[in-house]
């Protein structure tokens, strides 16, 4: 936790840190507001940093300080992540953005005021897809099959997926997974977690990424240029992500791909979800919740 307080203003790290340090590995998010007490989120809990007795009010000019410390004062320089809303730090935090945007015509360039930051701590549990993954196998062959996870914000699909990933490109014998050379289209910079282009995360040794990049023009990329056994991409969502998947499919490629849902029901009454489920590009679908914490899985489809 020492790391993240030192990529704030002063008296916020200060809040921060008096979070007992037993709990930090619970820390989830940091959530600055201006004009509204700090905030952090451990899990399904909410705390409220105190100093001497009081709520730490954040003001702008803390906001503003504290981007000033996470860019090394180059805000500048940082113009093209946060047209998207988001800045990376090293280790992979992602630090999200809201303020009064600026425009060029239908394009955001970036933001004229900041009014909000929310760190989201980055953190990698190797090993959490190992008890799925023989049931994403095929039973004769050990090839990996086409999977999709269905899961809701907050419920650990990032985190298993990056652990998907970091198994198909290192093999795992135990399951009698060979190893797959992995092309993965990081939109988002949340499965890598790159800085300046190299993964802070444990992705395997097989991964090319695509940092920042559109999902759907990045699996084209990929399949042109990277000759990927596993396409990998995170919250699909758009007719060109389809496409994309299907394209890839086409060329041979194994898919690895999420999708915001409650479940295989729930996405089957969205259009894009009834488009997505008719193509059957996926042979596994998963479907995570937090009933017994983040990555639950509550059931595995075969199609």
């Amino acid at each position: 936790m020492e790391k993240i307080a030192a990529w704030l203003a002063p008296n916020l790290a200060a809040a921060v840190l008096t979070v007992p340090p037993e709990r930090w590995p619970l820390v989830e998010e940091i959530r600055l507001r201006a004009g509204r007490p700090l905030q952090l989120r451990l899990g399904d809990e909410e705390m409220w940093p105190r100093l001497e007795g009081e709520p730490v009010l954040v003001t702008a000019e803390d906001i503003a300080r504290t981007l000033n410390i996470m860019t090394a004062a180059s805000i500048y320089a940082y113009e093209a992540e946060l047209s998207k809303g988001y800045l990376t730090l090293p280790g992979g935090h992602r630090v999200g953005i809201a303020g009064k945007v600026l425009r060029d015509g239908n394009k955001i360039r970036g933001f004229q005021h900041f009014g909000s930051l929310n760190i989201r701590l980055a953190r990698q549990y190797p090993g959490v897809g190992e008890k799925l993954l023989p049931q994403l196998l095929d039973k004769v062959t050990g090839r990996l099959h086409s999977t999709l996870i269905i899961s809701p914000p907050r419920c650990g699909k990032t985190t298993l997926l990056r652990d998907l990933v970091r198994l198909a490109s290192s093999g795992w014998p135990a399951a009698g997974l060979a190893p797959l050379t992995v092309g993965l289209v990081d939109e988002r910079s949340e499965i890598a977690g790159c800085y300046q282009g190299i993964p802070q995360l444990e992705v395997g040794p097989r991964t090319d990424v695509l940092d920042g990049c559109p999902k759907a023009e990045g699996l084209s990329m990929l399949i042109r240029t990277m000759g990927p056994e596993l396409v990998v991409c995170d919250e699909i969502g758009t007719a060109a992500d389809q496409q994309a998947l299907l394209e890839a499919a086409n060329n041979g490629a194994i898919l690895l791909a999420s999708i915001h849902g409650a479940g295989i029901n729930d996405l089957a009454r969205r259009p894009f979800g009834r488009e997505l489920l008719a193509l059957r590009l996926f042979q596994r679908i998963v479907v995570l919740s937090r009933r017994e914490g983040p990555g639950t899985v509550e059931k595995v489809y075969l199609r």
